[in-house]
């Protein structure tokens, strides 16, 4: 088992008209063994853009207190938000510093930009960046994910309709997989509001 499966996860960000969905497992393992059900893989870093992180529980964790930090002090000196774009070049910047000794993560990050333009995007652990138009998805269920989101993914999508499809397709694909599961955890976005939705899985 890689160091990467080692708590098992399940991610996925698709993109809408004027909107995205990003949704992850909340289970935390230690190899096949469940620690909890209720982890929380998602992240706000404000209210248009959110990082997912799965792999390494640790390593996420601590990834996490440094992009805060980070744009934190970027909020201090520019006083605005950074867009999506930004921070998806800072996440690549902070991996590739520590290639020799990576972060055993891979983020997915979604957000809104310029004109409430949809943006995804995920990367491995030393920053190389794979943009998408319509849905990204990492963990240790990401090749379920990958054939639910191919299956079910329509354009310009409304919120709901998106909701709906990113929720069947993680609860799909999970199933498939058992180092992930327990539910999800989903955030809906669009340019007015966020709405977070917790799925029950079967097993609860």
């Amino acid at each position: 088992m890689q160091i990467f499966e080692y708590n098992g996860s399940a991610l996925v960000a698709m993109v809408g008209k004027n909107c995205f969905v990003i949704a992850s497992d909340r289970r935390l393992g230690v190899q096949l063994q469940t620690i909890a059900t209720d982890f929380q893989r998602i992240s706000k870093i404000h209210d248009r853009l959110f990082l997912g992180l799965s792999g390494l529980a640790t390593d996420a964790q601590t990834l996490y207190q440094r992009l805060v930090f980070r744009h934190k002090l970027y909020q201090l000196r520019e006083e605005r938000d950074m867009k999506p774009e930004t921070f998806a070049n800072l996440v690549s910047a902070i991996l590739y510093e520590k290639r020799f000794g990576p972060y055993f993560c891979q983020p997915v990050i979604a957000g809104l930009g310029d004109e409430d333009k949809p943006f995804i995007c995920t990367m491995d652990s030393i920053g190389a960046k794979e943009l998408a138009k319509d849905f990204v998805v990492a963990g240790t269920a990401s090749e379920s994910l990958y054939g639910a989101c191919e299956s079910m993914f329509k354009e310009n999508m409304e919120p709901e309709e998106l909701f709906e499809t990113v929720s069947q397709a993680l609860l799909a694909s999970v199933d498939g997989d058992c180092l992930s599961g327990w539910g999800g955890h989903v955030y809906v976005v669009t340019p007015t509001e966020v709405k977070e939705r917790i799925l029950k899985g079967r097993m609860d």
